[in-house]
């Protein structure tokens, strides 16, 4: 008897405390980020003049955006920027009809981020390379965000500073998309993958940091997405619509935003192909293996629970005028 008690004891506490995690979920949820501050609205041209970015919401005037998330990037951007502008370049050159920009989101970096930046506008021009400023630090979900909803392109790739992906890899996740044809609406997704790599990596980590990783892959299939097996891979394509309408509703803007945003792509029914790409590790890596683990973990659950509770809502898919 004293054994069925405490298991029925148990059981109210771990209902109690779902309860308690629900409403928790609910009350703390944050609104849609502000994406309005005036001075991000600006970028400076080759001639150090301020000009207006344009709109997601406007119809594309060239074939590919790149938007760099860089927060204290002053010493691996440079690499990244040199062997993407070369690919960009001569592609270019072999295809007159293939136009692209590439927008560096300087994420309220404290180093030169946005000057090392700066020096491939006055090289290339700012039709080609924009700085973004952000006025303060968001996160890497927050500045992939607000770049893409300043873009110009009909493509739009997300690709990180460190260079960590082979940019040659683009036509791999392009691809990717093609074989998604035809695109409902317009809308489709190809995701950069290294779980081809996973092997490997496992070979060379620490058992906790193993368990970490394979923890963290069962809650995002648990909880969030099905069927892709690295949702974090900083290399993604997306036509215009398609990231005009998952930016549009995603709310995190740290470690674990890349969920939330196939996680809308998913109850969108967008359509996603996942695709091997080369990855190297880069040394300066920003996060935190444990702490951020367990920011993300708190994520996965949260991104769950809001959505189930409504406190998040998927916006009315917005519309390319």
């Amino acid at each position: 008897m004293e054994l069925l008690e405490m298991v029925q004891l148990l059981s109210v506490l771990v209902l109690l405390l779902l309860v308690v995690i629900l409403i928790s979920a609910h009350v703390t949820a944050t609104k849609m980020p502000n994406c309005d501050e005036h001075e991000e609205k600006f970028f400076l041209n080759k001639v150090g003049k301020k000009e207006t970015f344009p709109s997601i919401h406007s119809p594309p005037t060239m074939h590919l955006t790149v938007v760099v998330p860089s927060y204290n990037e002053e010493k691996r951007l440079p690499a990244m920027l040199d062997e993407a502008l070369e690919y960009l370049e001569n592609r270019q050159i072999h295809d007159p009809s293939f136009t692209y920009e590439v927008i560096v989101v300087d994420d309220g970096s404290k180093d030169q981020t946005s000057q090392v930046a700066l020096k491939y506008t006055q090289q290339f021009g700012s039709e080609r390379v924009r700085v973004l400023s952000l006025v303060k630090n968001r996160g890497k979900g927050g500045a992939i965000r607000m770049g893409v909803l300043r873009s110009r392109g009909k493509f739009i790739l997300m690709a990180d500073a460190d260079g960590a992906t082979k940019f040659i890899d683009i036509e791999k996740v392009e691809n990717g998309l093609q074989s998604l044809q035809p695109w409902p609406d317009n809308m489709a997704i190809s995701c950069g993958s290294r779980a081809h790599l996973e092997q490997d990596s496992i070979a060379q980590r620490s058992f906790f940091r193993t368990f970490l990783m394979f923890g963290f892959h069962f809650l995002v299939w648990f909880l969030c997405v099905k069927g892709i097996r690295d949702t974090q891979c900083g290399f993604k394509l997306f036509t215009r619509e398609a990231a005009l309408c998952t930016f549009s509703s995603l709310h995190i803007d740290r470690w674990a935003f890349d969920v939330e945003l196939l996680y809308i792509a998913q109850c969108l029914k967008i359509p996603i192909a996942e695709v091997a790409v080369n990855w190297t590790e880069i040394e300066g890596s920003k996060l935190v293996p444990f702490w951020s683990w367990l920011q993300m973990g708190r994520d996965l659950l949260f991104i769950r629970l809001r959505y189930l509770t409504g406190a998040w809502k998927l916006e009315a898919k917005g519309k390319i005028s």
